[in-house]
């Protein structure tokens, strides 16, 4: 099953509707693997240029999750998105 691909994101399409500056922010939603983390900086990058505040759901563990199973970069993210109880 193919996921999706540099033509699907009608990124020339974005760019457009971003540029009039109404827009003051873009929350990125990909999933946590290699190709969504690529995604994300590839589009960072891109919209840095246009001043827009650019940010990427939290990741981390689940709600009823076991510490056992979490692989570190499930744990560090989980850690960079801490706060206060």
């Amino acid at each position: 099953i193919a996921g999706v691909g540099p033509d699907d994101l009608r990124i020339t399409q974005l760019m457009q509707r971003l540029a009039d500056g109404t827009v003051q922010e873009v929350i990125l939603a990909t999933n946590p693997n290699l190709e969504g983390e690529a995604t994300s900086t590839y589009l960072s990058r891109l919209l840095r240029s246009l001043e827009i505040r650019v940010t990427r759901l939290a990741s981390g563990l689940p709600v009823g999750g076991d510490l056992e199973y979490a692989d570190e970069v499930t744990l560090g993210r989980a850690f960079e998105g801490r706060r206060s109880v």
